[in-house]
């Protein structure tokens, strides 16, 4: 049986739905609209040229580009081809860029601008506009479970790790279509992320396509008040984003409900939507908002949706279809009934679930018990079949929606000059805001300040990643084998 994301993505849409509009990519004043019939083509002749490069049958290709349509078409056009897609974001250091590029093997980047990545082909805008010019080929014959695309998300260890995702994840999405984005084929999706950004990739792209409706996606300025203006002028039936995204909103004086009328309602992800904005955003809105909760792993698998009732506080359900339990943190492999906390876990049979950890196998043996993928997240489920969430068993920190690891952070500062000692953590700025927070134990006899540990953040890490706050202690927390406690780190917080 051969199977391509990208083919099922496109095919039918191509044939049935011509000359509607597929994708509309736009930094506020100017357009590009791309119809499915052009969208389809555009892939193909892409594809067509990548596959005349030479490079290995499944090969890893790099996407290092801002925000941008050649990035779109890159991604489904290197899955079309029977490539493997690694996109990533263009806020990552060269340091950064060049590790991902080492790790996966990649043999060819498609960079922008003065971008590159070192140790693979560079495919630049030149060489992009060539590739795009061939004669527009078929699909590659893939099978459901050949790689489809890689991409890197932070754990437990001071270095990202690959995820590998199979060309059957688009089926494993189609719970989420129904039970949290009630998408149609009618809808307008506004998408608020970067492109690189797996929230954005399948929300924003690949869940509209599968549909046959139509994506809306933005490459501005940053600023909350865009969004308003963005959805009343492309009458954006959904808007996606993670919850900073909708508190920012509200502030704005174009958060109308004018602006707004013509949403049939919002969803959030990537960072769990307090009691407090979701009541906000209804006053303001009168319209729904629905959250979902997911990881790199699998994406959204519990929801609230319009076949879920939201219950403040909680993300929802587990979305029709989907096998998820509750199992112990200490092991095994009995789920535990409700009212009790535990790791959640999904079952390996769910087409969303990733095919493996690119080349960790070590990384698999802890999160993989028997029939079921437990990736950290510790909560419990109430009477009602909905979710509590009580934190992360990993202490993975939430950064604007970004997973972002501790150890990373860490192995970074801890080459910091000055620095003696460093932890990492999450701590609060308001009850519905966090930020990441580095305790710093200075040197005997240095003094690093605050703007030199940016500096060097800077110069290593991408933003998202680097700490909001330094603090200075005399030292660390830690437990009785050398590791840092770090729930007993300090829960302070100084403005400035």
């Amino acid at each position: 049986m051969t199977f391509n994301l990208s083919g099922f993505c496109l095919t039918d849409n191509a044939r049935r739905r011509a000359e509607k509009t597929a994708l509309i990519l736009t930094d506020g004043t100017i357009e590009t609209r791309l119809t499915y019939e052009q969208f389809d083509i555009a892939v193909r002749r892409l594809a067509a040229g990548l596959s005349s490069l030479g490079l290995s049958p499944g090969a890893r290709v790099m996407i290092r580009r801002g925000n941008d349509l050649s990035y779109v078409l890159s991604f489904f056009a290197l899955i079309a081809a029977g490539l493997v897609a690694l996109p990533s974001s263009a806020q990552l250091t060269q340091e950064e860029a060049d590790f991902l590029a080492a790790d996966s093997g990649a043999e060819a980047a498609i960079c922008s601008g003065g971008l590159a990545v070192h140790g693979t082909r560079l495919i630049d805008d030149a060489e992009l506009a060539r590739l795009a010019a061939f004669p527009p080929r078929a699909f590659a014959a893939t099978a459901p479970d050949d790689p489809a695309f890689l991409i890197y998300t932070s754990g437990t260890s001071d270095r990202p790790k690959g995820v590998l995702h199979a060309q059957r994840v688009i089926r494993g999405r189609a719970p989420m279509l129904d039970h949290w984005l009630g998408l149609r084929d009618s809808d307008i999706m506004l998408h608020a992320g970067a492109i690189n950004w797996t929230f954005t990739l399948g929300a924003g792209l690949m869940d509209p396509f599968a549909r046959g409706a139509s994506a809306v996606l933005y490459n501005g300025s940053a600023g909350a008040s865009v969004w308003p203006r963005l959805i009343a002028r492309f009458c954006a039936t959904i808007f996606a984003a993670v919850p900073g995204v909708y508190r920012q909103m509200l502030r704005e004086p174009s958060c109308t409900a004018e602006n707004l009328a013509s949403l049939r309602h919002g969803v959030a992800a990537g960072e769990a939507l307090s009691a407090a904005l979701l009541a906000q955003w209804r006053e303001r809105s009168g319209k729904p908002l629905y959250e979902a909760l997911g990881m790199s792993e699998i994406s959204t698998y519990i929801s609230s949706g319009p076949t879920i009732p939201t219950r403040p506080g909680s993300p929802g359900k587990p979305q029709p279809g989907r096998r998820v339990a509750i199992l112990p943190i200490e092991g095994g492999e009995e789920p535990l009934p409700p009212g009790r906390s535990g790791l959640i876990a999904v079952h390996r049979s769910d087409p969303g679930l990733m095919l493996c950890y690119w080349r960790r196998p070590e990384a698999e043996r802890d999160v993989f018990r028997g029939e079921w993928f437990a990736g950290g997240d510790v909560a419990e489920f109430d009477a009602d079949g909905y979710v509590w969430l009580h934190g992360r068993a990993d202490d993975l920190m939430n950064a604007s929606g970004y997973r972002v690891s501790p150890a990373e952070v860490e192995a970074i500062l801890s080459h910091a000059p000055g620095v003696a000692d460093v932890a990492v953590a999450e701590r609060k700025v308001r009850e519905d805001v966090s930020v990441i927070c580095a305790f710093i134990v200075r040197a005997p006899g240095a003094a690093p300040d605050e703007a030199a540990l940016q500096r060097h953040c800077a110069e290593h890490l991408a933003a998202y990643k680097s700490p909001k706050k330094y603090i200075f202690v005399a030292e660390l927390p830690r437990t009785k084998n050398g590791k840092i406690a770090r729930r007993l780190l300090p829960e302070v917080w100084a403005p400035g």
